[in-house]
Parts: C-alpha cells; structure tokens; sequence
C-alpha cells in the first residue's frame, strides 16, 4: 500500500479503510516512538534540518545564474538572455536572474552557495529517467530507493525512528524519499494531515477500530495501539500547527503556500529533520521570458520569507535549503522564445551555515556537451556533503561509493 493517502481514499469509509489507514510503517512505526513527547516541544537527538526543494520541469540554470560577461551567451541566447544591465551581480562573471531580488539580498549576507555545473555523465534528457536518477542517487541504476530514503535506512538499523522524521508535501511520493525499511508519510498539504483528526467521518473510523474487542498480539490489536497513538500525536501536530502563525507574508503561489507550511512544520514539529517539496512550471520549451521570471521570483521570495521567519523563531542555524533540477536547458534558444532539455545546471544551498559564494568554474560555453553546459560537479559530491556534514549520516554507504565534498558548509 502507498503511503500517502488522498482525502478522498480515507473518506470512502468502512473498517478496511479504517485498518488501511494505519496500515502503512510509518503510522504503526508510531507506537514504538515517542511521538507525543516530540510534538509537545521535546528534543530530536539531532536537530539540524534539510529542506529539499525541487525546481520540477528542468529549470534554465544559464538564466537563473547568468554569465554575463560572456560573449557566446549573448550570441546563443539574442532573444531569451538576460541583460547585462538588468542582471543582479554576484561577481566579476555571474549574476542573478532580476527577479531574485530576495535571494540576491541573502547573497550579499553570505547565505547563499551557488554551485556551478552540476550533473552528472552521459546525461538523460528524459524528465521521467533524469529525476529518476537524481532522485536515486544512482545514474547506472544499481541502486534501489532514494537518496534519502537509504539515509533513514541506514538511521533505522542504528535505532527507532520518529515517524514524522522526514515529511513529504506532494500528491505523489518523490522516489527520494523512498526506503527499503524506511517509510516517510506524504501529504499533498498540511490541511491533509490537519483532516485525519479535523474530519469526524475519519475520526469516527479510527476510534470504532480502537474500539473493537481483539486478542491481545493479533493483528487487529496491533492496528488498535498503533492508531489510537497516532490519534494522539496528529492531535498534538494539529494543535500546535493550528496555532501557529507564519511570521511573515508569504505570496499565494506553489512556492509561497509550501515555504509557508514548511515554517509552520519545522516551528511545530521538532523530531522533523527533512521536508521534501517540489514545485513544477520550469519545462519553458516556448515563451520562457515571463514564465521563467514569475518562477524564479516565486522561489527566490518565499525561501527569503522563510529564511527570515526562521531567525525570528530561532532556527536558522539549524536550517539549510537545498534547490535543484532534474536537469538544466540547452545553451541556444530555440525558435519558440524559449529552451530545450540540457544537461548541467546550478544548485542552490541556502541558510546561516552556509559557505556563501559562487563555488565552481564559469560555465564553459564554447566547449559544449553536444549542445549542453558540461557537467563539471558530479550531483552526488554535493549529497555527499549534506548527508555526512548536515545530517550525521554515512554518505558512502547512502551513496555506494566515496564522493569528493564540496566546501559549502561552515
């Protein structure tokens, strides 16, 4: 069974909905945790925090951050490039597309690595096989589950697991996020999570199966424990995250509305360590001008709102965003005003523990990949660096081999 849930699918009704419910492992994973406890403000054993934001569709690195000073971009790119005298300077070479005015501004404060070039070889151009692939960790394919999900198997094996260590908010859950032993619940939206104790039909469900009269051991006890605990916690999460109230105003669009309640989790749920989030759009094969724009400026708003509620709350040293695409676009613009599937493309990493800067060389436009930026930084260098130096786990295990670090965080 899935672990995720529509609201529809829990309000079919029926006890086998009901034993559906708290079938999935992360639900049951509930009575042998102390979730309760974690809700109501205690302590993880590690609180750093991960939040992984995906730029879905293939965003186009060359205009998000822009070589502005190279001769070649302008000639590939007459229509569809962005101007020099709009161009939000990082250094003597890049910049930022104008509508990060908010990212750039954490820039200038140190708070924003930008890692140049990133992907990996012999690049899929296919949006299904490259997320596949990033999302695995494993361009050859040896590797089964994601990145993260191998994480928290590796976690698992040490001890228990919170069952809300990781989250997703998506329709759908991201292969990343997948484990072998591992399972990390995934709900389109907080007011999903909000709606298994918010809705008195699934309530009612949930407690009818509490109450019915099972030999102590069989299964239909275990179902009882495990979702009479997990009344609790949700009760718990629901309370605290009803009651929070975002410190800042953040805009009413994919980027906003998840940034929004990604504050209200990591405020609320302190046994919380990764959230996993993803907004689409960056597929701007025609007309990409105002569309990217709009995108970019989405992003780059709602991650300097969040960055700004987690100072507020204290956080922000224990918090880092980290921004990529499946891939980036190719490096000439194509006669529809805009551009096709490419190959290497920027990552962002993003917060108060952060080695800020440009990290990687200009992107080499005149020694092309069959038409693409080349890959100079293998994307598993940078998992590598988060999963050892930010989430206290063993990168070449995750990984199946070693990958060289990337000096981005302090």
């Amino acid at each position: 069974m899935s672990d995720f849930l529509t609201r529809r699918e829990i309000l079919k009704g029926g006890s086998v909905i009901a034993i559906g419910l708290v079938a999935p492992r992360w639900l049951s994973a509930v009575a042998h945790a102390d979730v309760v406890n974690q809700a109501k403000g205690g302590k993880a054993v590690n609180d750093t925090v991960l939040i992984v934001c995906q730029l879905s569709g293939g965003n186009d690195g060359l205009n998000t951050v822009v070589p502005y000073t190279s001769p070649r971009y302008y000639e590939l790119r007459p229509n569809v490039g962005v101007k020099e005298s709009v161009a939000l300077k990082l250094n003597e070479q890049m910049a930022l597309h104008p509508g990060m005015t908010g990212l750039h501004g954490l820039y200038k404060q140190g708070k924003v690595a930008v890692i140049q070039n990133v992907g990996y070889a012999k690049a899929n151009r296919s949006h299904f096989k490259s997320m596949e692939i990033w999302q695995s960790a494993s361009p050859e394919g040896k590797l089964k589950h994601g990145w993260i999900g191998r994480h928290f198997d590796q976690q698992l094996a040490l001890s228990p697991l919170n069952p809300v260590v990781a989250l997703g908010l998506s329709t759908e859950k991201p292969l990343a996020l997948a484990g072998k032993n591992a399972s990390v619940p995934c709900f389109a939206s907080l007011t999903d999570v909000q709606n298994m104790i918010g809705d008195a039909d699934t309530e009612k469900m949930l407690r009818q199966v509490q109450g019915m009269d099972a030999m102590e051991g069989s299964s239909t006890s275990i179902v009882q424990k495990a979702s009479k605990t997990a009344l609790e916690a949700m009760s718990v999460l629901k309370e605290k995250v009803g009651k929070y109230t975002p410190t800042g105003t953040y805009a009413n669009d994919a980027f906003g509305n998840g940034f929004k309640q990604i504050a209200q989790l990591v405020a609320t749920s302190p046994a919380t360590r990764v959230v996993y989030f993803s907004a689409g759009g960056f597929d701007t094969h025609a007309k990409q001008a105002e569309q990217h724009e709009k995108l970019l400026k989405g992003f780059s708003d709602a991650v300097t709102t969040f960055q700004a509620e987690m100072e507020k709350i204290g956080r922000a040293d224990k918090v880092i965003v980290l921004a990529f695409s499946e891939f980036g676009r190719r490096v000439q613009e194509n006669a529809s005003l805009g551009t096709d599937h490419g190959n290497a493309g920027p990552m962002f990493l993003i917060g108060n523990k952060v080695k800020g800067g440009v990290h990687g060389p200009v992107p080499d436009l005149v020694n092309l990949d069959n038409g693409d930026v080349p890959f100079t930084q293998d994307f598993r260098g940078v998992y590598a660096t988060t999963l050892d130096d930010w989430m206290s786990g063993d990168s070449g295990l995750v990984l199946g081999g070693d990958f060289k670090h990337v000096d981005i965080l302090k």
